[in-house]
């Protein structure tokens, strides 16, 4: 945020006009009209066409999945997301863990400067994992004597959620930064009230254990800069979800409000940040089911993001030949069996996931119909020399390759299939399982994951 740096000057009671404080939320990368440039007009009315242009645009990340997807506008724009592990970093880690392939532990840590770095200056969200997220705005205040700037001021605000292991508690970190003010302003007592609210639950009624030291009362401009950083715990108990799995969706959004200090009057009260949408589960096929006897411990919380399956075509790597075969599947699928003109598999992007079944019959099907594919265009004998059928989308997903069965609307042959060798396949199949559990994929439409190739 660009904010002249003059000698700030604080307006009294003696000042001649009406005294007021325009607030304004930019994303946290926005370039910000200078104070000249603000006092004449032309930087107004851009500072205003800025503001305008961030409250119309999406609240919710774009890769949200689960009722939480449809409560506010999703982006158009994929969030901020890590570099993907390397294949021997992936292949090292796997090594250690055991002798077969396996996914890579998602992060549960985030820092500041990973925020702040994720963020950059374009992005709303930044998503390291379903277990590290981060969001951020630019709060901005312009005080004005009869409605002519003449002094500006601001901060920013990031928000960090961390999920430890099998906890259903989140951590959000509260950083408030890049305090600056400049011209007439009475900023340094400008009263600030931050909350961490949950405007909706799905179901509704949930409650939720607060914990931490964000605030409940105002500070000022003058004391958050003097202490930046704040931390609320949000704790969701088992049981109070719906299904099986006891599944509970919420959506968390920050809030910054203001009171401006006399004699100045406020326009606008503040904002809020971009929403953040925690789950809470409980499956009885995921980690800590049982809680280790509390059943109030049960499950664990997660944030409801799709995220993605990494698998390798590099030289070298255990999965090779199956990420070699999706490659082919997502780049130049009429080249794959079965033919079908207008094949297009899903699982490329957040719009079209990929949505895990635990269900052993539908899995039996899918792989049965994958199987019958095989035969059909590699004979009776494709497995010879070692070789097993690997199909795509996956036998533990709904768009598999019975998916016809269940669903009239489905596209028939909308699945690739390919013999490849055994253990590559086999190694595919052990780092899905192991992302399922770590990632705490959930059964049915509410989640999702995408497919990435590196090669």
């Amino acid at each position: 945020m660009a904010l002249l740096t003059a000698a700030p000057s604080v307006a009294s009671a003696d000042d001649v006009g009406e005294l007021r404080v325009e607030t304004y939320v930019l994303p946290v990368g926005a370039a910000k009209p200078s104070l000249e440039a603000l006092k004449n007009g032309e930087g107004m009315a851009r500072l205003r066409q800025l503001a305008a242009a961030a409250e119309s645009q999406a609240q919710m990340p774009l890769e949200t999945a689960g009722p939480a997807a449809s409560y506010a506008q999703l982006s158009t724009q994929a969030s901020g997301t890590p570099l993907p592990s390397s294949p021997g970093e992936r292949t090292r880690a796997a090594s250690a863990a055991g002798p077969r392939a396996t996914a890579p532990e998602p992060a549960r840590k985030m820092s500041f400067e990973e925020c702040k770095k994720g963020l950059g200056s374009d992005k709303k969200f930044f998503v390291k994992s379903r277990f590290a997220v981060c969001n951020g705005a630019s709060f901005v205040q312009i005080w004005t004597r009869n409605n002519r700037p003449v002094g500006e001021s601001g901060f920013n605000l990031r928000v960090i959620g961390t999920i430890a292991r099998n906890s259903r508690t989140i951590t959000f970190a509260y950083h408030f930064s890049d305090f600056v003010k400049g011209g007439s302003n009475a900023a340094g007592a400008l009263s600030i009230t931050t909350k961490g609210n949950i405007p909706k639950s799905w179901p509704s009624g949930a409650r939720y254990t607060r914990g931490g030291d964000l605030p409940a009362g105002a500070r000022t401009f003058a004391q958050l800069k003097a202490q930046s950083t704040f931390t609320q715990t949000v704790l969701a108990k088992a049981g109070q979800g719906t299904g099986s799995s006891d599944l509970l969706f919420a959506v968390y959004e920050p809030s910054v409000k203001y009171t401006a200090p006399a004699p100045w009057k406020l326009n606008g009260d503040g904002g809020n940040l971009f929403m953040l949408a925690p789950r809470w589960d409980a499956a009885k096929y995921l980690a800590n089911s049982t809680g280790g006897g509390n059943p109030d411990k049960r499950g664990a919380a997660t944030f409801s993001y799709i995220t993605p399956l990494t698998l390798s075509g590099k030289q070298g790597a255990e999965e090779r030949a199956e990420a070699l075969h999706i490659r082919q599947a997502f780049l130049v699928p009429q080249d794959t069996k079965p033919y079908m003109s207008a094949k297009k598999v899903p699982g490329q992007t957040a719009k079209d996931p990929l949505h895990r079944t635990v269900s052993s019959s539908r899995n039996d099907k899918n792989r049965a119909a994958a199987v019958k594919q095989c035969k059909r265009y590699w004979g009776a004998n494709y497995a010879s020399g070692g070789k097993q059928c690997d199909e795509y989308p996956f036998a533990s997903t709904y768009e598999g390759a019975a998916e016809v069965e269940y669903d009239s609307e489905a596209k028939k042959f909308n699945f690739s299939v390919k013999p490849i060798p055994g253990p590559e396949n086999e190694a595919g199949g052990n780092i899905l399982k192991s992302f399922y559990a770590k990632n705490r994929i959930i059964d049915g439409m509410d989640d999702g994951f995408i497919v990435k190739i590196v090669t």
